[in-house]
């Protein structure tokens, strides 16, 4: 019996998961990825990291510097990141977005994200999510709406350290 109940719960380990949520993040310092993995595992969702194609240093990322790569992205409402590998949103109906705000909206390569991504996206349920030293996520929430009306944005969620 005991065997039988084995080979059950390592046969359920090794299939594939059938989550109809995924949580898709952009985390420039790790903090994102935490909110992103909890969020994953509440939702028994799958996970998936959007990665630049460049990795951001700790230089990029100093806003302070009107000069950083952070600060070009962000001024230019037009830049749009390269990204590492693009995910098949098809399978889901639910998708959280996840990401640090920055200027008060989200990183630029969400938008690259959202734009690589909209045509299948269309009629899914968007819940931005979003991790802030010291901001709100209304501005971002607003921003997204705008920017890609045609979505389905629901209520965003600030996860901030708890």
């Amino acid at each position: 019996m005991k065997k039988c109940i084995l080979a059950l719960v390592c046969a359920i380990m090794i299939m594939p998961m059938n989550a109809k949520t995924l949580v898709a993040y952009f985390s420039a310092t790790g903090t994102t990825k935490v909110a992103a993995e909890k969020l994953a595992a509440q939702h028994n969702a799958r996970l998936w990291e959007i990665e630049p194609a460049e990795k951001y240093t700790a230089a990029d990322l100093d806003w302070r510097n009107p000069q950083s790569r952070s600060s070009i992205e962000m001024n230019d409402p037009e830049e749009r990141p390269m990204i590492k590998q693009c995910t098949d949103v098809t399978p889901y109906d639910t998708v959280y977005v996840g990401f640090p705000i920055w200027w008060g909206i989200c990183p630029r390569i969400i938008n690259s994200w959202l734009d690589n991504n909209e045509p299948q996206l269309q009629g899914k349920i968007l819940i931005p999510f979003a991790t802030s030293g010291s901001s709100g996520i209304e501005e971002a929430e607003a921003y997204l709406r705008k920017t890609y009306p045609s979505l389905n944005w629901q209520k965003g969620l600030l996860l901030n350290k708890r």
